[in-house]
This record gives structure tokens, C-alpha cells and sequence, in this order.
């Protein structure tokens, strides 16, 4: 089953040293969550950067859910 983010949301070794990135924008989902923990609003983000969509901002938080959901912490 694909995901809504994998349209979106791309990694290649060669661009940005592999990182998850938005359609090969050079933006990493990284960067966007960042902002988005930083307090930026998605409106600011959006006019910062002209390239980005509301959509690229969803695929970065829904690639980021699905991590965390992935992501299991082992207890020694």
C-alpha cells in the first residue's frame, strides 16, 4: 500500500547525502519539520520558500508519523 507522502517525499544518495527529501527540491523533511518545531507556521514556511506546497508540509508530517510509528525502543 502506498503511502501519501512517497509521491512526495524522495531519497537519493546523491542529493543531500541521502537525506528524505521533497520532490528534488534540495529541502529536506528535516528542515521542514524543523521549522514547524521551531514555531514557523506552514503560511510562513509557504513564504519562504515559493517551491513548497501545502502538500510538500503534509507529506513531511505524514512521512514523519509513519516513522515514529515504525520507530520501537528496546529495554534492556
Amino acid at each position: 500500500m502506498e503511502k501519501s507522502y512517497q509521491k512526495v517525499i524522495i531519497i537519493n544518495p546523491n542529493i543531500r547525502n541521502g537525506k528524505p527529501i521533497i520532490r528534488g527540491l534540495r529541502i529536506t523533511v528535516y528542515d521542514v519539520l524543523s521549522y514547524l518545531a521551531a514555531g514557523m507556521s506552514p503560511t510562513e514556511i509557504l513564504a519562504d520558500f515559493p517551491d513548497l506546497t501545502v502538500e510538500d508540509i503534509q507529506a513531511c508530517l505524514g512521512y514523519a508519523a509513519d516513522r515514529e510509528r515504525q520507530t520501537t525502543i528496546t529495554v534492556a
